[in-house]
C-alpha cells in the first residue's frame, strides 16, 4: 500500500520534563560529568532560536495552551505550566509531552531489552536506581562492577527520566504515523490523546539519558535503554511498520543499536526461512538497516578491541537478512572539499545504502519508518576533549543531511521522520546543531532557499549566546539592548520553556537530602578567599584513601579523558554550566642580583 505526502509538511519538538530528573549523585563536583541536565537546556534554546528564524520565512500563528484548573490571575503559574505550541499552519510546533511507560510492561521496550525467562536487565536496571542513593550514602557505586564507572551514573530519579524517554519517543511515532496516515489510532497506554496534538510529519524528540550505546542488556556510553531501538519496536507492533532506516549521525559508533538490529535482522531471516520451507503460521518480523557515520578512533573503539572496531566497520547487504553500513567520518581541509567530496562521495552513502535496501525489499509503502540518531557531538563545535581526533562535521551538515533525509522519506515512507537527540556535549554545539537541524527538517523549498545558513555562524551564535546568558536569579538576560527581530523572538520563547529545568531540578522535586561528600569527590572543594601563592597547609588534605598528604584528583573515565573547554565554548559558564573551579593563577617572583 503507498500513502499520499502532502504539499505541506509540518514537524514538530517533543520535550519532556521528566530527562531532567537524570542526575549526577555521586559528588557534588559536576566538572568532568558532560552527560548532564543542562544539556537539554542548550537544546531549548537551539530551538527557540531556529523557530523565532523561521517565523521571519514562514507566516506563523501562535497560541499557549494552559491547564484548565489554573488560577487565570495567576501569572506566575500559567508561565511556570505554559505549553507553546505554534498553530497548525506553522511549520514546527513545540509538544510538552507527559508520555511515559513502564519498563517492565511495555511490549516495544520488552521487544528489545527483555529476556526470554523474565525481563532479568530491565528488573535489574530499576533496582539499581532505587538503590542508588543509599549505596552512594555507604561509599559504594550505584553501578554495578563490571560495568563503567566513568560512563554510566544513576539517581532514584533516572527511571522516571528513562521512561520519560521512551515514552516521549512512542508519543512521537504515534504522531508522525497518524498524521503520515490521516487518522488517529488508540494511543499506547500512558500516553495523552493524539488527537490533542498538532499533525506531525517528521519530529525531533529531545530526551536524555541517550541511548544508542545500548544494547538488549548491556548499558553503557551514558546509555541505560535504546530509544531509537524501542521505538522501531513499537512502530512495529503498534502500527504495522515492517520496515524500518535507522540513521545514526553521532561522533561515536551505535554499537548497541547495531548490536540489536543484528538480532532482529536474525530472528528475521530465520523465520522467512522456515516460511519458504513450508512451516505454518510463521509470521516474519521487521527489517531494519541501520546506516551510521562516525569516528573509528573514538569511543567505543578508542582502546582498539578488535570487536568494537569490526562492528563498526562491517558493512553487509542483504546477505544472511543483514543490512548495515558504516561509514568513517575524515577530517575535512575546507568546506569545498568537506561538501564536494566527503560528504558527496562518502557520507550520503549511507542514505543510497538505504535506497536499496527499501528497493530490494518492496520499494515504497506504507509498512516504512524512518528514524534519525541525532548525535550533535560531530560538531565544529563540541568540545575538544570530546571531538579530540578532528573528525568533525561543519555545523550546516545537521541542516543539509536533514533536507536530504526528509526528501527520501518523502519517496520511500510517506514522509515519516523521527530524529531523536542522542549525543551532543558542549553548549554551542548544541545549540547550533538544534538549530540547523530543525530548519533541515522544515525546509520543504527544493533549492533550501527559506534557510539562510548564516542563521548559525559564529556571530550570531555569540549574540544568541549573550542574550541568553544568565544573571544573578537565574533568569536570561532580557534587557541587552537586543534590536534584533528574530532574537528578541527568540528570548521570548526561551523564556517561556526555561522555567522547565528549574522546576525538574530543584531539591523538592528530585535530590531530596543533600549528600554529604564522599570518597568518589572529583576535585577537593577550596575556600573562597585564597591566597595568590599558596601556603604549604593549603596543598594538603585527605587523599582518596583518606590518608593526608596531597591532593589527588580523580577523574572519572569517561567518554573523553577530560572536558576542557574551547574558546568557542565560552559561554557554558552563561548558561550555569561552570565546567570546573577556576585554577590559581600562576606566580613567579623575579629576583634582582644578590647582593654583595
Amino acid at each position: 500500500m503507498l500513502c499520499e505526502v502532502s504539499d505541506t509538511r509540518h514537524a514538530a519538538v517533543f520535550l519532556q520534563d521528566a530527562c531532567y530528573q537524570h542526575q549526577y549523585i555521586r559528588s557534588r563536583d559536576l566538572s568532568a560529568i558532560v552527560e548532564r541536565p543542562e544539556r537539554l537546556r542548550a537544546v531549548t534554546i537551539g530551538l527557540s532560536a531556529a523557530i523565532a528564524r523561521l517565523e521571519l520565512v514562514v507566516p506563523t500563528k501562535q497560541h499557549i495552551n494552559t491547564r484548565g484548573d489554573e488560577d487565570p490571575d495567576d501569572l506566575v503559574a500559567a508561565m511556570n505550566r505554559m505549553n507553546l505550541i505554534l498553530d497548525h499552519e506553522s511549520p514546527i510546533s513545540i509538544i510538552q509531552s507527559h508520555a511515559s511507560v513502564d519498563i517492565l510492561a511495555n511490549p516495544a521496550v520488552k521487544f528489545v531489552h527483555g529476556d526470554v525467562d523474565g525481563d532479568v536487565y530491565l528488573e535489574n536496571l530499576k533496582q539499581w536506581a532505587e538503590d542508588s542513593r543509599n549505596k552512594i550514602h555507604k561509599g559504594e557505586s550505584e553501578i554495578p562492577s563490571g560495568l563503567a564507572q566513568g560512563d554510566l551514573y544513576l539517581c532514584p530519579e533516572s527511571i522516571a527520566a528513562i521512561q520519560g524517554a521512551l515514552g516521549t519517543v512512542c508519543e512521537a511515532v504515534d504522531v508522525v504515523i497518524s498524521t503520515s496516515r490521516n487518522a488517529t489510532k488508540q494511543p499506547m497506554a500512558g500516553t495523552p490523546n493524539m488527537s490533542v496534538n498538532p499533525p506531525a510529519h517528521r519530529a525531533f524528540v529531545a530526551v536524555r539519558p541517550p541511548g544508542h550505546h545500548c544494547g538488549e542488556d548491556s548499558p553503557a556510553g551514558f546509555c541505560f535503554v535504546n530509544n531509537v531501538a524501542v521505538g522501531a519496536a513499537h512502530a512495529h507492533l503498534q502500527h504495522g511498520i515492517n520496515r524500518v532506516v535507522i540513521l545514526d549521525i553521532d561522533l561515536h559508533h551505535g554499537n548497541g543499536t547495531q548490536s540489536i538490529t543484528w538480532q532482529i535482522n536474525e530472528e528475521t531471516y530465520r523465520q522467512t526461512l522456515e516460511s519458504e520451507g513450508g512451516s505454518p503460521n510463521a509470521k516474519s518480523g521487521p527489517q531494519i538497516y541501520y546506516g551510521s557515520i562516525h569516528d573509528i578512533l573514538s569511543y567505543p573503539c578508542e582502546d582498539g578491541k578488535p570487536n568494537l572496531i569490526q562492528a563498526a566497520s562491517v558493512s553487509l547487504h542483504k546477505s544472511h537478512g543483514q543490512y548495515i553500513e558504516n561509514i568513517h567520518l575524515q577530517t575535512y581541509t575546507s568546506e569545498i572539499h568537506f561538501w564536494d567530496v566527503l560528504y558527496k562521495e562518502q557520507y550520503s552513502k549511507i542514505l543510497r545504502k538505504a535506497e536499496e535496501f527499501l528497493d530490494g525489499t518492496g520499494g515504497p509503502g506504507d509498512d516504512v519508518m524512518v528514524f534519525i540518531s541525532c548525535g550533535m557531538d560531530a560538531c565544529e563545535h563540541e568540545y575538544e576533549s570530546m571531538s579530540r581526533h578532528n573528525r568533525k562535521v561543519p555545523t550546516s551538515f545537521y541542516y543539509r543531511f536533514a533536507r536530504d533525509v526528509c526528501a527520501f522519506s518523502d519517496r520511500y515512507a510517506c514522509g515519516r521522520v523521527v530524529s531523536v537527540l542522542e549525543g551532543g556535549y558542549s553548549n554551542r554545539a548544541l545549540i547550533s546543531g538544534t538549530m540547523a537541524h530543525l530548519a533541515g527538517l522544515t525546509d520543504d523549498s527544493p533549492s533550501g532557499g527559506k534557510v539562510d545558513e548564516s542563521w548559525w555562524d559564529v556571530d550570531n551564535l555569540a549574540k544568541l549566546e549573550k542574550a541568553t546568558k544568565k544573571r544573578r536569579g537565574g533568569r536570561p538576560s532580557l534587557n541587552n539592548n537586543v534590536v534584533e527581530p528574530w532574537l528578541e523572538r527568540a528570548l521570548t520563547i526561551y523564556s517561556s520553556l526555561d522555567t522547565t529545568y528549574t522546576r525538574a531540578t530543584s531539591p523538592s522535586t528530585t535530590r531530596g537530602t543533600t549528600l554529604p561528600p564522599t570518597s568518589m569527590t572529583l576535585r577537593e572543594r577550596k575556600p573562597k578567599s585564597v591566597s595568590p601563592v599558596p601556603s604549604p597547609s593549603a596543598k594538603r588534605g585527605k587523599t582518596a584513601g583518606g590518608s593526608e598528604g596531597e591532593v589527588k584528583v580523580l577523574v572519572p573515565l569517561a567518554k573523553a579523558n577530560s572536558v576542557t573547554s574551547s574558546s568557542s565554548n565560552s559561554t557554558d559558564d552563561d548558561l550555569g554550566l561552570n565546567k570546573g573551579p577556576k585554577k590559581l593563577p600562576r606566580v613567579i617572583l623575579r629576583l634582582g642580583p644578590e647582593p654583595s
